[in-house]
């Protein structure tokens, strides 16, 4: 049975604060992790070496977020803090586990529905109003040379002619499709009803009787060969996307009369406070402003705030543009979903053994890309120093080697998962402080210059490069990047 997808996974960086009073009388430090500084000094040079960044607020902002995360996870290890217990898992892996419990959830949902009985299954086939085909496609890019496009067709007619003599349709769309959706299951597509394909696949496939198959039929994406197959050879198939299709229907059909019964309603000014917020998202982090009011509660900016990482990072980018009606339809949607995970809560739906291991593969996973950026791990930590203060240098020494290495382009920049960097500002102490970002942009337009001063002038053509002196040395400015 298909399930609803309650969510979708991204990775962004996250911020928040606190001791702003101990900030306002120190105005050389721009942020503060733990017992960590980043001085003014440190954040221009590390925001001047940035190749082609604009010198602006947010992006100052942005670098001392990466640099408040790294830190505080270093702190972290040092201190030999473990991420693998359910209490932690369940904040730091919060989509993941989010969807296992909506996907538990909805397995008890759909239980009582019971499964389509032969006879229907039968019959549906047969009236043919939703169908299921399978294709072979020989892809064909639309920038192609003709040269191509007709080497193309030739290998789709070649297999045309070995269809015609007898040759397996399943075991050729296995070896030589190249759609990879269809593929592995010998070309077969989705059950389902007119207007899911591309019109001129539309236009031949509904003309196929059981067990007919067309010729070469050209679409935008190449050469398509399709069959029906009769209903004796994929009966157990077109059940099973009969059933997908059917729960599907029934899942809107539920949340449509969640959203009724619930009485959802997207307040005034809420189109506006979402576009706030993604511009000035510390903040928003903690407003209770609600967005969107149900029976029994309400959809906050910070719940906003809180679902956003989860998204698809499209969602933020989209939001300056979106329409009005698009922005409340996600604004809804995700109300829904808070309202679907409060009824799992309410029915005490949990995760098996097997469903945590999961999860903490996944993070296992996460933290060892981590760890290897950092070049920093628990056993190094443990096994290299003795005193705790030892291993917090060393944290600390491998977070600011890492942060330059990413600077100056010689590192692969990843940032630290959200839930886990919300996670780690939730247990320890750390701080931006404005000010001293203010002042970090005056000081980084001043080291630009002089590293862009330091740059040797492109010559004309043909002027004669002046030959170096026996001793000297050239200066070779370093190519940095943030990647």
């Amino acid at each position: 049975m298909r399930r609803c997808a309650i969510l979708l996974l991204a990775f962004a960086a996250a911020g928040c604060g606190s001791l702003k009073d101990a900030f306002s009388t120190h105005p050389a430090e721009a942020a503060r992790a733990g017992d960590q500084l980043l001085t003014v000094e440190r954040l221009a040079e590390l925001a001047a070496r940035v190749k082609g960044m604009p010198l602006q607020g947010d992006n100052l902002t942005r670098l001392a977020d990466v640099w408040i995360d790294y830190a505080l996870f270093g702190q972290a290890l040092a201190v030999g803090q473990r991420f693998d217990d359910t209490a932690t898992l369940t904040r730091t892996m919060w989509p993941a586990v989010s969807q296992l419990r909506w996907d538990r959830f909805h397995e008890r949902l759909v239980s009582g529905r019971g499964t389509l009985t032969v006879a229907q299954v039968d019959s549906a086939y047969r009236a043919g109003s939703v169908r299921l085909f399978q294709h072979i496609l020989i892809a064909v890019p639309p920038s192609a040379a003709p040269t191509i496009a007709q080497q193309k067709e030739n290998q789709a007619n070649g297999l045309l002619g070995q269809l015609h003599a007898g040759g397996s349709f399943a075991s050729l769309a296995q070896r030589y499709s190249e759609d990879p959706g269809s593929k592995t299951r010998g070309g077969l597509l989705a059950v389902g009803g007119r207007g899911q394909f591309v019109p001129p696949f539309e236009d031949a496939a509904w003309q196929l009787a059981p067990g007919g198959m067309t010729g070469l039929v050209r679409s935008s994406f190449g050469y398509h060969i399709i069959r029906r197959p009769p209903l004796a050879e994929v009966r157990d198939s077109f059940a099973r996307g009969l059933e997908d299709m059917l729960g599907g229907t029934q899942d809107s059909l539920y949340l449509s009369d969640l959203e009724t019964r619930s009485a959802v309603k997207v307040v005034s000014g809420a189109v506006g406070a979402v576009r706030q917020a993604a511009q000035a998202p510390d903040p928003a982090r903690k407003s209770g402003r609600v967005l969107v009011d149900y029976r029994g509660g309400a959809f906050r900016v910070r719940d906003f705030m809180h679902w956003l990482p989860a998204l698809d990072p499209r969602v933020l980018s989209a939001l300056s543009t979106a329409t009005e009606q698009q922005v409340e339809g996600l604004l809804k949607g995700l109300a829904q979903r808070d309202i679907l995970l409060h009824q799992a809560d309410s029915a005490r739906v949990g995760l098996s053994d097997s469903d945590w291991a999961m999860v903490r593969a996944q993070q296992d996973s996460a933290l060892t890309t981590v760890e290897g950026l950092l070049k920093l791990t628990p056993a190094l930590l443990r096994d290299s120093v003795t005193t705790p203060e030892g291993r917090a240098r060393l944290a600390m020494t491998r977070v600011n080697d890492y942060v330059d290495r990413v600077v100056g382009g010689e590192a692969q920049f990843a940032p630290l998962p959200p839930y886990l960097s919300e996670y780690l500002r939730a247990h320890g102490s750390w701080e931006k402080n404005d000010a001293g970002v203010q002042l970090a942009i005056e000081r980084a337009q001043a080291i630009r210059a002089q590293l862009d001063s330091l740059r040797p002038t492109p010559r004309p053509n043909n002027q004669p490069v002046p030959t170096i002196p026996p001793g000297a040395q050239p200066i070779t400015p370093r190519r940095r990047t943030l990647r």
